[in-house]
């Protein structure tokens, strides 16, 4: 029966822990409210159907409205990377462009200085050819500038078929895909 004594009041003295706790309020650890392991729970008022029915009905607004607000982030970030795809494609093809340009400048620049030598030996030539009097260095330069000239021309005609054949390949490549 000895043994008995420290059980019982072992037992005795959790039984007093356990209605503190149940006096105390709610569990910090988050159980019901004046519940200890389910044992004492106050039973909570049961909702009004009305009430229910409002938060059933919003909470399902609430989880279309993630869901949309789901697809419209996606759809934004689709959209986001096509234009970063589509800027960068376009400012690859205004660096060509403006490459091409300068190359076609630099050509025009080229062909007006040999036109403009051109020019120059001719009507030197002509006035020999008024004293009747060719001289053959003139001819020489008159021939060197129609040479420089024709080159010039030539460059600028190969720059233009360059940009012509730029704009060719990117169709080319997607037609053979």
């Amino acid at each position: 029966m000895s043994d008995l004594a420290p059980v019982e009041r072992r037992l005795s003295d959790a039984l007093e822990r356990i209605a503190y706790q149940l006096e105390k309020g709610p569990i910090a650890g988050g159980a019901a409210r004046g519940a200890v392991f389910g044992l004492g729970a106050k039973p909570e008022a049961a909702p009004d159907p009305e009430q229910a029915a409002t938060i059933a009905s919003l909470r399902e607004a609430l989880e279309k409205e993630r869901s949309a607000n789901a697809q419209l982030s996606e759809r934004v970030h689709q959209v986001k990377q096509r234009q970063e795809t589509t800027i960068a494609q376009l400012e690859r093809r205004l660096a060509r462009l403006t490459e091409q340009l300068d190359l076609q400048s630099l050509e025009m620049l080229r062909l007006k200085k040999a036109n403009a030598k051109l020019m120059t030996a001719n009507s030197g030539l002509r006035e020999a050819q008024i004293e009747a009097f060719p001289d053959a260095t003139l001819i020489n330069k008159s021939i060197s500038a129609e040479l420089e000239a024709l080159q010039a021309e030539r460059r600028a005609e190969m720059a233009e078929m360059e940009e012509i054949l730029a704009e060719l390949k990117p169709l080319l490549a997607a037609e053979a895909q």
